[in-house]
């Protein structure tokens, strides 16, 4: 059988004939008016020379009409004994006949079958989905949206259809448009989106592009977080939820040994472990103040786990360390993601250095502890809170908010600085050491004559010094034992000014206290500043501080 084919830009009389025709899966043929071929596709021409049906056979007069309309019937027909099934369309003198055989007939009817029910599961994928599937073209026009449309933007598929995401924007149904910031960024989008319902809605857009990288559609997927706090597991929310469940874990870890590590020896740190012990039942705020290093981040941890609330997070936020905007953002979150009032919900919020926090976060922070925020209830957070600097002087030189201050001062803990709780730097010191041991599987030794400067020393750095001067003489002495020449040059000398009281000649009993009164009261003064902290590091009160050295003064002179 010969195959007639045409151009792609001409027709058969009364019927098209370009690429389609030449290249469609189904034989086609157009029958002249003896009902002869006269035109065939390629598909066609297969057909018949497989059959052997030859070119002058009048095909229309060997197939019998099945059933027949005005316009066109079906026929079917057997050649060297396979059956070819088709339809003949008329159009003026000629006819158009579409050719299969039963095969085909059944390949095609079974894709058409399995194309029907992709499309049934498709779509009741796109119309039951719990999220919001929404489809707009290159120019922003929508296409199709699930039915969850009307649940979550009060609008049905029909009202939102043809209409342009601008248009929607502008109209209040949704802000901002997700499928908007895709095509201005040409990229895949996240973020929370507000309904004019007054939902929430947390928004996937996802641009499609041609072979030429034009975007011809953008695909948006929607989740309702109205209720944030109960969707903690949201896209956008996985990798710092995990991160705060680390911090929580690692932190509960902690806790459970801190309590045996905790030193308090002295009757100062009895009495500041059983008034923390007894406070931390209560949900009040807590306001550590005292020296940095003094271990008030230690006393937090353990008011946390003495608490109702020990089985929730204790998180932690440095006051000092970030921009006020990074604070605010790390404090209170951002952009749908939680801040850690949220994340220490039920829990702990530990403020380090709260003094330095900047007056515009105090505001914010005191609205949403004591009132909640807008859509919120009130935080359920305890917060404990340190602070280097005084507090009140910062209040009244107008660095920190008034309401901030009696929230945060209900039950203030003053934390002893390590001089004045002498009795705890030894069982400190060997603290440290056991641990050191424990960690370079050793057994060194410190002489007696090194914890006896040790324990002489004022620590201005305190407990956290502690640890780094010991850490620092095992590490670079050798031998078993800690020699007084392991220690640091500041820590030698109080050795050297702790045996500096000699006598070396008798005297009255009464000039050799005035000789070493006077001497002390001197060196004191060198040190500090103030009358008071003189008093302090002396053990004698202020009054008695300023009479003697008034006294010494006029000796002098």
């Amino acid at each position: 059988m010969s195959v007639v084919k045409y151009p792609d830009h001409e027709d058969a009389p009364g019927f098209p004939v370009g690429s389609l025709f030449g290249s469609a899966p189904v034989g086609l043929v157009i029958l002249d008016g003896q009902g002869k071929a006269k035109v065939s596709n390629a598909h066609a021409g297969e057909l018949f020379d497989r059959l052997g049906i030859p070119e002058d056979l009048n095909i229309k007069s060997r197939l019998e009409i099945v059933s027949a309309s005005d316009s066109a019937s079906v026929v079917k027909g057997t050649f060297n004994g396979e059956t070819l099934i088709g339809k003949m369309i008329e159009n003026g003198g000629d006819e158009l006949l579409f050719l299969l055989t039963e095969g085909e007939l059944e390949q095609l009817l079974n894709g058409v079958d399995a194309y029907r029910n992709l499309m049934l599961d498709v779509k009741a994928i796109f119309d039951h989905s719990y999220d919001v599937i929404y489809v707009s073209d290159g120019n922003g026009k929508t296409l199709r949206v699930s039915s969850a449309c009307e649940r979550l933007w009060g609008y049905k598929e029909s009202e939102l259809v043809g209409k342009t995401v601008y248009q929607l924007e502008a109209e209040g149904v949704y802000k901002p448009s997700i499928t908007r910031e895709v095509l201005e960024r040409g990229e895949k989008v996240s973020l929370v989106q507000t309904t004019k319902t007054g939902r929430r809605l947390l928004v996937v857009g996802t641009p499609i592009k041609d072979a030429s990288g034009n975007i011809i559609r953008v695909v948006n997927a929607s989740r309702d977080v109205t209720e944030l706090k109960e969707l903690k597991a949201e896209i956008d929310l996985q990798k710092q939820m995990m991160e705060g469940y680390r911090q929580e874990i690692e932190q509960l870890r902690e806790n459970e040994a801190l309590e045996r590590r905790f030193i308090a020896r002295s009757s100062e740190m009895r009495r500041v472990v059983q008034f923390a012990k007894r406070v931390a039942k209560v949900d009040s705020p807590i306001l550590l103040l005292g020296e940095s290093g003094v271990g008030k981040e230690e006393i937090a941890m353990l008011i946390h786990k003495w608490s109702n609330r020990s089985s929730s997070p204790f998180l932690v936020a440095n006051c000092e360390t970030v921009s006020a905007e990074m604070l605010e953002q790390e404090l209170l979150g951002a952009d749908g993601q939680l801040g850690l009032i949220d994340m220490s919900n039920s829990g702990t919020l530990f403020l380090e250095q709260v003094d330095r926090m900047p007056m515009s976060t105090q505001a914010k922070l005191v609205r949403i502890l004591q009132r909640g925020s807008s859509e919120d209830q009130k935080a359920d957070v305890r917060i404990i809170a340190t602070a280097n600097e005084d507090l009140k002087n910062r209040l009244e030189d107008g660095r920190f908010r008034e309401d901030f201050y009696y929230f945060l001062n209900i039950v203030p803990i003053e934390v002893p600085p390590l001089r004045a709780r002498r009795e705890d730097i030894v069982p400190l010191v060997l603290h440290v050491l056991r641990g050191l041991n424990d960690l370079y599987k050793e057994d060194r030794k410190i002489q007696p004559a090194v914890l006896k400067r040790l324990e002489a020393y004022d620590w201005p750095g305190n407990v956290q010094e502690l640890r780094n001067i010991i850490e620092r003489v095992y590490v670079t002495s050798e031998g078993q034992w800690i020699t007084p020449d392991a220690l640091p040059h500041s820590l030698a000398l109080s050795g050297q000014e702790a045996e500096a009281v000699q006598v070396h000649k008798l005297m009255p009993l009464k000039q050799a206290v005035s000789m070493v009164e006077r001497q002390l009261l001197e060196m004191a003064g060198r040190k500090f500043s103030s009358t008071t902290q003189i008093a302090q590091a002396l053990h004698i009160d202020q009054s008695t501080v300023s009479r003697k050295m008034k006294r010494y003064l006029i000796e002098d002179e």
